[in-house]
């Protein structure tokens, strides 16, 4: 083609007035836009955006005419960011202070003004702009406020796994359909919430149709004392209502070959950095940091405190049981009897 040796691949820069007549020269010679791609060394996506934003519909692209539209779009002001409005800046900061989530608050402003998106906004939007602050007391101040309360936003991955192998564990992929669902109770989720320095731990457990909360009160963090401590909570747990057990891979559940045996439950174990197979006991575990605030010592808490604390969530009203409470629901099931959370 004449065009010389491919250029080396670099980070996004935008599109110059050369490589526009480069690419207008390569097209009117019949060559497609991957080829002009890996003439200028560029990604395909990027000349497919450019040939589609920056060419007159129904005409060739032309170099000129590209460059002419990009740079008018360049110089048109950027929408501002919502929360630079005033009214919602305070809306947030407020129900922030008050313990709602960014999701909360973003549906508590569409479900209040329904028909003004001025005053709409999304979890996403909210998460952005509190991430995007300066450091200072006033980020330090709503970070804080965020029930998990990273510095930071955090990728799900999490590298390589080097918390060792259990032993004859069944994965996720063999558990029963009806799990899935939600329409059959008696499937659990579990985890550890971990204290200072993970020298302390309270077992969390969460019913996944009813959403209903169990806590453990835990003797240490290894194998031995989650067994002893999740056996103990779910002994009281009908047979009916104690089908199954999804876990993480953490070394904690070395022992779930005698757990499974000593509840008659099933054990499985979510695939590894995959915590969203297991999203409503990390959620419900977001949700107890209020009450088991990181950096304290779990071990302090008695098995009433925790009672009381689980009481807390399952009397609260949840939109997805249509604003019943996990109580409520659990009772049912349970043909209208009194619940028994354990000692």
């Amino acid at each position: 083609m004449g065009y010389g040796v491919a250029m080396p691949k670099r980070s996004y820069r935008h599109m110059s007035a050369e490589e526009r007549e480069t690419v207008s020269l390569g097209l009117a010679q019949g060559h497609s836009l991957r080829t002009m791609a890996a003439v200028l060394g560029r990604a395909p996506s990027t000349l497919s955006r450019e040939y589609a934003r920056n060419r007159t519909r129904g005409h060739p692209y032309r170099a000129c005419t590209a460059q002419t539209l990009a740079a008018t779009r360049a110089r048109q002001p950027r929408r501002s960011r919502k929360l630079l409005d005033p009214w919602l800046w305070q809306y947030v900061r407020t129900h922030l202070a008050e313990g709602c989530s960014p999701e909360q608050i973003a549906g508590r402003l569409t479900r209040a003004y329904p028909d003004d998106m001025g005053k709409q906004l999304s979890a996403e939007t909210i998460y952005a702009g509190l991430y995007v602050l300066p450091r200072g007391t006033l980020r330090s101040e709503l970070l804080t406020a965020l029930r998990q309360a990273h510095k930071a936003r955090r990728p799900r991955s999490r590298g390589t796994d080097r918390r060792g192998q259990l032993p004859n564990l069944t994965p996720i992929a063999e558990r029963p359909a009806e799990v899935a669902t939600r329409t059959v109770p008696g499937h659990w989720e579990g985890d550890l919430l971990k204290g200072a320095r993970n020298g302390s731990a309270v077992g969390t457990l969460v019913e996944r149709t009813t959403r209903l909360v169990l806590l453990a009160r835990m003797d240490g963090t290894d194998a031995t004392s989650a067994r002893q401590g999740f056996t103990k909570k779910l002994r009281h747990v009908p047979a009916p209502l104690r089908k199954t057990l999804t876990y993480d891979r953490g070394k904690e559940m070395a022992e779930h070959e005698r757990l499974a045996e000593r509840l008659a439950i099933r054990v499985f174990f979510a695939d590894p950095h995959s915590p969203w197979q297991r999203g409503t006991n990390e959620n419900t575990n977001g949700l107890l940091r209020q009450y088991l605030p990181k950096g304290t010592d779990l071990s302090g808490y008695t098995q009433r405190e925790l009672n009381a604390i689980a009481h807390r969530l399952n009397t609260r009203p949840r939109k997805c049981l249509h604003f019943a409470t996990p109580l409520e629901v659990y009772a049912q099931l349970r043909h209208h009897s009194p619940v028994a959370l354990g000692t």
